[in-house]
């Protein structure tokens, strides 16, 4: 398999309702559990990819564009971006959705970058 099929075949996207609970005092989705599912679906990804343990040891930028409110679907995104040696890094797409609505937009936007490790947490190549 190719890098660019291994790429494609590593993406992962997953569906959330955006229920209060997880909502502010505002009632959109709380930044933080943004973050988490960001990372979560990131770390599915380089799972997929590297088929390796794998940590996360940075998070880039992430902008919250446009807030999240509670009664809405959101899709998460992650795609790898970049193989280094023993690192990569995950794009994570987080799109809103209307329940009842075709309408869908892009809300937030991060990079992740992951170590693969082995049994003692040291780092090991991705690839190989």
């Amino acid at each position: 398999m190719t890098l660019e099929e291994r790429i494609e075949h590593a993406k992962t996207s997953i569906f959330k309702a955006v229920f209060p609970n997880t909502t502010n005092h505002y009632d959109t989705l709380f930044g933080g559990t943004a973050m988490h599912l960001m990372d979560e679906v990131a770390f599915i990804t380089a799972t997929r990819f590297s088929r390796k343990m794998v940590v996360t040891v940075s998070s880039d930028r992430i902008d919250f564009n446009k807030p999240i409110p509670s009664g809405t679907i959101i899709e998460l995104i992650g795609q790898v971006i970049h193989v280094g040696n023993t690192s990569m890094k995950v794009s994570v797409e987080v799109f809103t959705e209307e329940m009842y609505s075709d309408k869908r937009e892009l809300s937030i936007h991060g990079t992740f970058t992951f170590v693969a490790v082995d049994d003692t947490k040291h780092p090991v190549p991705i690839l190989g």
